[in-house]
């Protein structure tokens, strides 16, 4: 057994929107390192079901599922109630879930903004004002899932742009309120994954030439660097790290 998994081993983590994608990826590393997972998702029942199975094959009774819509004002505490009833403790929050739809400022409307800034921003507050308790008997973490584009705001995106600023504000707020005993971080993806639709092949070559690094990164770019916060970086926190290949270099 490896340092890393002495450290983490038996430890719990809550992931939200982990069914797939970058959260699904996030939970799979952190399993490999020993910890435990309570794996949120709000539709994706099929995919979440076979990344639990997947899992536990490696080690069993080891992931936790909890169907959640994290706009319901009651869904924190149900979120954190499920981590008691799963481990009784919690050592990790992970704040993944998002939305990312374009909202031209012309067409523009309540709906969007209060989706919007309701995953990004406010599910991320209350999650960890709810997680708190819990990991301050931990001596946890928090890591927030922000975007590059929370320094520099995504053309027709503005909604989604100014909820990731506050996630951004957040993760530094969080940081000076909860410690000592919690630590916050955020890490800030560039083109990892690309969205699920309305990008071009063109837009996305032009995307990746404004990177230092001219390529796309990873989704275990993102776990990894989410590891090496958890596991190896006792003395960080109120910090956003950018895995964007140096994208936010241009001028």
């Amino acid at each position: 057994m490896s340092d890393r998994e002495q450290k983490l081993r038996g430890k719990c983590a809550l992931i939200t929107g982990a069914a797939h994608r970058i959260g699904a990826t996030i939970a799979q590393l952190l399993h490999e390192n020993g910890m435990d997972i309570l794996v949120h998702y709000r539709h994706s029942s099929a995919p979440a079901r076979a990344l639990q199975q997947a899992l536990e094959s490696q080690r069993p009774d080891s992931v936790g599922l909890i169907q959640a819509d994290l706009h319901d004002d009651d869904c924190c505490q149900t979120l954190i109630d499920a981590a008691i009833d799963f481990r009784g403790q919690l050592d990790l929050l992970v704040n993944n879930a998002s939305s990312f739809y374009p909202t031209p400022i012309e067409t523009a409307d309540g709906a969007a903004w209060d989706d919007l800034i309701g995953s990004n921003l406010k599910a991320p507050f209350f999650l960890s004002q709810a997680a708190a308790p819990l990991l301050k008997k931990s001596r946890g973490a928090i890591i927030n899932l922000v975007d590059i584009h929370a320094e520099r705001p995504l053309k027709d995106h503005p909604i989604y742009s100014v909820a990731k600023a506050g996630n951004a504000m957040l993760v530094k707020s969080l940081a000076r309120e909860l410690g000592p005993e919690i630590r916050v971080n955020g890490i800030a993806p560039g083109a990892i994954l690309w969205p699920e639709q309305g990008l071009s092949e063109e837009d996305r070559g032009e995307i990746l030439q404004r990177t230092a690094l001219k390529r796309p990164g990873t989704p275990e770019d993102i776990a990894q660097t989410l590891l090496f916060l958890v596991s190896e970086a006792p003395y960080i926190t109120g910090q956003i790290i950018a895995v964007d290949g140096g994208r936010t270099l241009q001028q």
